[in-house]
């Protein structure tokens, strides 16, 4: 059993044939998908998926490349909207992408600490996206850890052994992607071999980044063995204990416990 921590199933190459997707997705054994918010746009289509498919689950924020048009998702707005949508598990994507600057820099911290005010209070994880920033991404998520015991995942990490070290640290989470299936990617290998597998978790980011051998294709859930398979090779670990073990650790972070072969949400 799989769980797909991070997807974008409203993208328009997944949307449209998502029956299909889903029925991949579940034939190689992926159990639980997280299907994850960037704009308000995309969440209209979020509530349309997560009422359909019983496996699948959300997320609301916005992500940093969005901020400059949206500054008003503050803490009360992302608040008001989890209140009506029990499937809504997390907060998220927000975070900083400081490599193509599509919205000013102080504009995205102010978006990222709103994001981070309504996960505290609601006591759900946030889902953080950093590139370019990991400096300011880590101030920021080690200030507000202090005083707010935040449950936070990294998403698609690509970042120096350091920063790992430092997430780890504050007991936080680390998602890792298709990326590491790369030919280019033996430095990300062997920092991820540095995570204890208790605070690891395996998602596509689908549409994009799908994994060797399918590399320039759509990414889809299904993909994911594959990621399963190259991170049982660098924790010398066989597929279904990482597959059972990354499960495990998303219902732990996520709240979600089983119960007669279902979800409960806390």
């Amino acid at each position: 059993m799989i769980t797909d921590s991070h997807c974008h199933l409203d993208y328009p190459q997944l949307y449209n044939q998502l029956d299909k997707i889903v029925r991949r997705a579940e034939y190689n054994q992926v159990k639980y998908l997280l299907t994850i918010c960037t704009t308000l746009k995309s969440f209209e289509k979020i509530k349309l998926i997560i009422k359909k498919y019983k496996n699948i689950y959300g997320t609301f924020g916005i992500h940093p490349h969005e901020t400059e048009k949206n500054m008003h998702v503050d803490s009360k707005f992302i608040l008001n909207v989890k209140k009506r949508y029990n499937k809504i598990i997390g907060i998220g994507e927000t975070g900083l992408d400081f490599y193509y600057n599509h919205s000013d820099k102080k504009k995205q911290k102010k978006s990222f600490i709103e994001h981070i005010s309504a996960a505290s209070q609601l006591n759900i994880p946030i889902i953080v996206h950093s590139r370019n920033a990991e400096i300011d991404t880590y101030d920021i998520l080690k200030s507000e850890n202090k005083n707010l015991n935040l449950k936070v995942l990294m998403h698609c990490f690509t970042g120096s052994k350091d920063f790992a070290k430092k997430l780890i640290d504050q007991n936080f989470y680390i998602s890792v992607s298709g990326i590491i299936t790369f030919k280019k990617s033996a430095e990300l290998a062997n920092t991820i071999s540095t995570i204890p597998i208790e605070n690891l978790l395996i998602e596509t980011d689908s549409p994009y980044l799908a994994p060797l051998p399918n590399r320039g294709k759509d990414n889809e859930p299904s993909y994911i063995i594959h990621i399963v398979k190259k991170l049982s090779q660098i924790k010398n670990l066989t597929n279904e204990s990482i597959s059972m073990k990354t499960t495990n650790n998303f219902m732990k972070l996520f709240n979600l416990a089983w119960h007669e072969n279902k979800i409960i949400i806390f």
